[in-house]
């Protein structure tokens, strides 16, 4: 059976340094690192990218992705993206499917996001590297039954997208969004907000995290990462917690 990997997304601690955040997440005992593009990694800059690479690796963790903003504009270049995640080691990128949702979105948004991600898909694939679409309310991949049509119409081996709870969603429904997604979902963003953006400690909603790694236990294609995102307060003294709970929940 696949093991999902332990992870943090770097964004939890934006006011932190990287080298701070290495040292939480290895103290911790997390095994990798979604690096965000806003702050720690900024797109385009290659050498500060193998900078926090070395970081990583050199307190034994690994890359998980590098997440971006990319959001498949007509005319948003993706290739300083690239440029950064390469020189991280990251082999995938997290993007955004524009900033329309998915209920109000036009055929013509539709047209546009799927033509960008298709070429986008292309050019990060001729690297080696995967794309994946954060499954996320204002964006064409704000629901399942919206990210299964993008994934079909772009219809690229290079796109995949993540998993996370909707926001207010009952247990059960935020499941069957999981079920639905499960075979293209390459990694988790884990957090427990309730009952609407209010960052609660995971244990606060149990039943919904012990339901999901149960689920994706048995996936035919598990999530490779399972990825803490955002803590109570973003108080860094919380990881360590917050990361006992997501490895227990692991098994």
């Amino acid at each position: 059976m696949t093991k999902i990997r332990p992870g943090l997304c770097s964004v939890t601690f934006r006011t932190l340094a990287p080298e701070q955040i290495v040292t939480l997440a290895a103290d911790a005992g997390l095994q990798v690192i979604e690096w965000g593009g806003d702050v720690h990694v900024p797109p385009g800059d290659p050498v500060r990218a193998a900078e926090v690479a070395k970081a990583t690796t050199d307190a034994g963790l690994a890359v998980a992705s590098y997440g971006s903003y990319f959001r498949a504009g007509a005319d948003e270049r993706l290739t300083p993206v690239l440029d950064s995640a390469e020189a991280l080691g990251a082999d995938r990128v997290r993007i955004w499917a524009g900033s329309v949702d998915s209920a109000v979105a036009t055929e013509d948004d539709w047209t546009g996001i799927v033509a960008r991600l298709r070429d986008a898909a292309s050019e990060a694939g001729e690297r080696g590297i995967g794309l994946a679409l954060e499954f996320h309310s204002n964006t064409l991949a704000s629901t399942a039954p919206a990210t299964l049509r993008l994934l079909a119409e772009v219809s690229s081996p290079w796109l995949s997208t993540y998993w996370q709870p909707t926001v207010a969603a009952s247990v059960d429904a935020v499941i069957d969004e999981y079920r639905a997604v499960a075979a293209h979902t390459s990694a988790a963003h884990v957090f427990s907000w309730w009952p609407a953006t209010e960052r609660l400690p995971l244990r606060a909603r149990d039943a919904l995290w012990r339901r999901f790694f149960a689920e994706a236990a048995q996936a035919e294609r598990p999530p490779r990462d399972a990825l803490l995102e955002f803590v109570p307060g973003d108080d860094p003294a919380l990881l360590a917690s917050e990361a006992a709970n997501l490895r227990s929940y692991l098994g």
